[in-house]
């Protein structure tokens, strides 16, 4: 279970990044300007996450087989749109939630060993 746990923290980051990009997005349409400090601000921290979690997956691909732990890459269709719902409270509709669990399962069915 311990090769799961950094890859899955590495999905975690991404998904907060996704979801400051999001919120930059938000700034630059309120401000209308791309200067504005808050809008660069959030794009940075945004940008140095994605930076940073490139590097850690980096050093995680040092021990782990790529083929093993990808398929985890795909909790971010999962994390993303529930954090988007919590955060501006986009839609979460029923096929969302089917799909999600699609997903668990084909991670889980990925995750098996022979």
């Amino acid at each position: 279970m311990n090769t799961y746990l950094a890859p899955i923290a590495c999905v975690l980051a991404l998904s907060v990044g996704q979801l400051l990009f999001k919120a930059s997005a938000r700034r630059l349409n309120a401000a209308g300007s791309v200067f504005d400090v808050q809008f660069l601000a959030i794009l940075g921290v945004a940008l140095a996450i994605y930076g940073l979690v490139s590097i850690a997956w980096v050093v995680i691909l040092q021990k782990a087989e790529l083929a093993k732990i990808y398929p985890i890459m795909a909790l971010s269709f999962v994390f993303v749109p529930f954090g988007a719902w919590l955060a501006y409270r986009e839609a979460v509709t029923p096929q969302y939630l089917l799909g999600v669990g699609l997903i668990i399962a084909g991670i889980v069915v990925v995750g098996l060993k022979s």
